[in-house]
């Protein structure tokens, strides 16, 4: 990023943009202390301190009121965490001077407190720092307000909510205290259940937030807007019209030295049971009564619901050769790197509709998009229905774009058909315009205690009751995938699920994003 880009988005946002809003009363002012618990991982370094960066240089995180500590058991000084984090805030040789200083000022605001996580030693040293940044910070009328953010294994989760809970919670009137849990939330309905009580045991349900970072990306979040503030959608929005729905998460990579990490848990737990699940909900679900948080949440609850079991004959697994050959891997894993599942929702909008859920790692591609395929045209004068149906496609990521295809007229003299699109590539209409990372957004969100794009107790519920009975199966050995070539489509078996569903493939069609010239 050049330093013009960098002075324009400080202009944008540092004088305008609020430090902190609650969705009932407005700006909330005051001390607020950002505990950022797993410091030293990867998660912390590579995806929570940058966006926490991102919202302070853009001006949501003021240095008058925030100070964010590192927790973790690694021995280091504030220092050293600090020299650790800055590779992933910037790349030092491209930067500007402007840049560095900023980066500088951000991380002056980090302190650091080493010690376990199921002790009250290092969480009563970890209260005292922050009492310490609250009596500096808050004023006479002032908040004191407490976020946990838990960057680790879902394992420590109830020791370390325990900590928290006897050792920092918010010591002031009118002030709160919130937790940030990250996935997997267990591993199957009852893991998931006894990591619910043990939490709910601690904290009340609004004091919860369950992060799932697809509910923070920019077309997931344009979902709600599509379907219920353009009228062409919503006559044509269910069954009569629609013929069937993919969600689709590709990567063209396999488990690169996570085999170890992965082997537990497998594609469907580390993909679709959270993050395209929650696309599918915003797909499928009916108008909520307003934008409140527990409004939206009630309707997702209401479609996950309504969805049928799965039928061992619409689901497509898959494990790509080569998988076993890390050395972390069992040779005799049955665990699924690919996965192809049909959803079916029994309500009066989508019955009959293939709802295709569909994730994989090392195939031929990167990417994530919805695919909604709208029937055949009945009486086609034009003889053109095998060039191929109209589709409505979102593609998540990357190139973030919204495209519909259509048939037109050929340009020329003859009255020949041809599949094009009506394009909405964000690259291209929003030249300029920085899209939020995930994780910015969300923390943001939570910053201001509104748990719209986080996961409700009865949603998560919900959503294991879907996918534990086919879990268990594979676990047990009994479903086994088939193999895939790396670099594939992934198993030819799932193709023709895909077409005994009813999708019908677009021959020769090929999307590519509009280019910036």
């Amino acid at each position: 990023m050049g330093s013009g880009q960098w002075n324009v988005e400080r202009r944008c946002f540092s004088s305008e943009s609020p430090q902190s809003m609650d969705p009932e009363n407005g700006p909330e002012t005051g001390s607020l202390s950002i505990v950022v618990l797993g410091a030293s991982g990867d998660l912390a370094k590579k995806k929570t301190f940058p966006a926490l960066f991102n919202l302070y240089r853009q001006g949501f995180l003021s240095a008058d009121e925030v100070c964010i500590f590192g927790y973790a058991r690694t021995v280091i000084s504030d220092d050293e965490l600090r020299d650790r984090l800055s590779g992933y805030l910037v790349r030092e040789k491209d930067a500007s001077s402007e840049e560095l200083e900023v980066v500088a000022k951000f991380l002056h605001l980090i302190k650091y407190v080493s010690g376990p996580y199921d002790s009250e030693d290092g969480f009563r040293q970890l209260d005292k720092e922050i009492l310490k940044h609250e009596s500096l910070k808050t004023g006479a009328e002032g908040l004191s307000r407490r976020l946990f953010y838990l960057a680790l294994p879902p394992s420590v989760y109830p020791s370390v909510c325990k900590m928290i809970k006897t050792c920092c919670m918010n010591k002031s009137d009118g002030g709160w205290t919130r937790v940030v849990v990250e996935k997997p939330f267990g591993k199957d309905l009852e893991s998931a259940e006894q990591l619910s009580t043990q939490i709910g045991a601690l904290f009340e349900e609004p004091q919860i937030y369950r992060i799932d970072h697809y509910l923070g990306k920019e077309l997931v979040q344009n979902m709600l807007v599509l379907r219920f503030a353009n009228r062409l959608f919503l006559p044509l929005w269910n069954r009569d019209n629609i013929a069937s729905v993919q969600i689709v998460f590709r990567e063209d990579f396999g488990t690169e030295g996570r085999g170890g990490y992965f082997d537990q848990y497998g594609i469907i737990r580390d993909i679709i049971q959270n993050h395209l699940l929650q696309v599918f909900c915003l797909i499928a679900m009916e108008k909520p009564v307003s934008l409140k948080a527990d409004h939206i949440r009630d309707e997702k609850v209401k479609v996950l619901q309504s969805v049928v079991p799965i039928k061992d004959e619409e689901v497509v697994l898959g494990q790509y050769d080569g998988y076993r050959n890390d050395p972390t891997v069992p040779n005799n894993s049955n665990t699924p790197t690919f996965a192809s599942v049909i959803l079916r929702i029994d309500n009066e909008r989508w019955e009959g509709v293939p709802f295709i859920v569909k994730a994989g790692k090392a195939l031929n591609s990167r990417k994530a998009e919805i695919r909604i395929q709208f029937k055949d045209v009945p009486g086609d004068i034009f003889k053109c229905q095998k060039q191929g149906r109209n589709e409505f496609v979102i593609r998540l990521q990357p190139e973030e774009a919204m495209y519909m295809k259509l048939t037109v007229k050929q340009p020329g003299l003859d009255m020949s058909t041809v599949q094009s699109e009506l394009d909405l590539s964000y690259r291209q209409r929003y030249q300029g315009v920085k899209i939020p990372e995930a994780y910015e957004r969300l923390i943001l969100d939570t910053i201001r205690g509104d748990q719209q794009h986080f996961v409700r107790r009865d949603e998560l519920k919900a959503s294991w009751e879907i996918f534990t009975p086919l879990l268990h199966r594979i676990d047990n050995g009994e479903f086994k995938p088939f193999s895939y070539q790396a670099g594939s489509r992934g198993p030819a078996e799932a193709d023709k699920l895909l077409e005994k569903a009813g999708y019908v493939q677009t021959p020769d069609y090929v999307w590519s994003p509009p280019s910036l010239e």
